[in-house]
């Protein structure tokens, strides 16, 4: 199949986090199963540009990826030169795959295909949340929703979801749902093979463990990532470290620093900033166990490489990814009051060898089911299906 991607950012602008890597990972893997992958995006890489050739297919990976730039009304990614791209070439395509709602690059593609007769599936990569929804920017979604997101949804030829949760979320919107499907994230096949040479830790935490053990953090510091509810725990656990890895975009450290002196633990954790290539792998090699209290996170790529590194992670009932844990036993399932967090990591730091039979148990378990090879042939017959139906 010759299938076009299209997603407001992507690699190098890995401070937009998971959706960056699974996006990828998916395009990756459908090119080397033999299909012609292309991805329309822009070069906004922040406040700046990422340093990449414009409006040419620059390959990536197998994967064909066009950068276009986007000078003005930046938040929402708009770039006539994509729109034009679209409009030139959306009829070259058997499917359109688009990563993301409430930003002009989605609503653009949509409209391309609908006018094109293309079949185009729509990835709301978590942003379909009513309580995110409510609580930040609740009009002007609402209205984006009403205007423009319902036809995108209901005309799509299918919704995918990474995880059950997720799709369960999107029912409270009351939209005429086309097909779902839902298909995991997956990791690199490289990224779970433990076995290599051990790296380095990076120097900021060496000298902060002193070669304790640590709980690792390690996604992007916002507040819906649950850190108000990790930090307090921290008073209920001795001995243990906890590492806070991810990029700050919002300027929520200040807060955080100010959270755990007052819980009295500001000694005990290290803000390393974003880890990337084998900095985070080493994180995820050594550390006790990976934790993720976030309060909506419609999958969890983070806790899928942790336990591809065969380290056990511990997530709230919030985080997609929570049944795969509960699952294969990978890990713990922990509501997010801080106490209960903080005495149930407590108990769980005191078994070393249910720690290390959770890790063996995780690490299986993307090895058999969760590398992006498996997953990109679960997508691949979803969009054999719809293409199919099309017709």
């Amino acid at each position: 199949m010759r299938i076009l991607h299209v997603v407001p950012t992507y690699v190098p602008a890995f401070r937009y986090g998971g959706p960056i890597y699974a996006t990828h990972g998916l395009c990756k893997a459908l090119a080397r199963r033999g299909h012609d992958v292309h991805v329309f995006t822009t070069n906004v890489d922040g406040g700046n540009d990422s340093d990449v050739p414009l409006e040419r297919p620059v390959d990536l990976d197998g994967v064909k990826v066009w950068y276009f730039p986007s000078k003005r009304m930046r938040r929402l990614y708009w770039s006539p030169s994509l729109k034009r791209a679209l409009r030139e070439q959306t009829g070259m395509f058997d499917l359109l795959h688009l990563h993301s709602i409430f930003l002009w690059p989605t609503w653009a593609a949509a409209r391309s295909a609908t006018r094109e007769k293309v079949p185009y599936v729509i990835s709301p990569r978590g942003m379909l949340v009513k309580e995110l929804i409510n609580r930040k920017s609740r009009r002007i979604k609402s209205a984006w929703i009403a205007l423009i997101e319902r036809n995108n949804i209901e005309r799509a030829a299918g919704i995918h979801f990474t995880s059950k949760m997720e799709a369960d979320e999107v029912f409270r919107f009351g939209f005429k749902l086309p097909r779902i499907f839902i298909v995991p994230n997956g990791v690199d096949s490289e990224t779970e093979d433990k076995d290599g040479p051990e790296s380095e830790l990076p120097p900021q935490v060496v000298h902060s463990i002193k070669n304790k053990p640590f709980l690792l953090f390690l996604s992007r510091i916002n507040w819906k990532k649950g850190l108000d509810r990790l930090i307090p725990a921290m008073s209920y656990i001795t001995g243990t470290h906890l590492v806070i890895a991810g990029n700050d975009e919002e300027d929520y450290i200040p807060r955080l620093e100010t959270m755990a002196i007052k819980q009295g633990v500001r000694d005990r954790i290290t803000f390393t900033g974003p880890v990337y290539g084998d900095s985070k792998k080493a994180l995820l090699r050594h550390a006790t166990a990976l934790v993720l209290p976030s309060y909506s996170e419609n999958f969890g790529n983070a806790v899928l490489e942790a336990m591809a590194a065969g380290c056990p992670a511990v997530v709230t009932p919030e985080v997609g990814i929570a049944d795969i844990v509960k699952e294969y036993a990978a890990g713990m399932v922990v509501p997010g009051d801080p106490e209960v967090l903080g005495r149930q990591l407590r108990d769980l730091l005191l078994q070393p060898e249910r720690l290390k039979e959770m890790g063996r148990k995780g690490k299986k378990a993307v090895r058999e089911h969760f590398t992006w090879d498996a997953v990109a042939g679960l997508m691949e017959r979803s969009y054999r299906d719809m293409v199919r139906d099309s017709y």
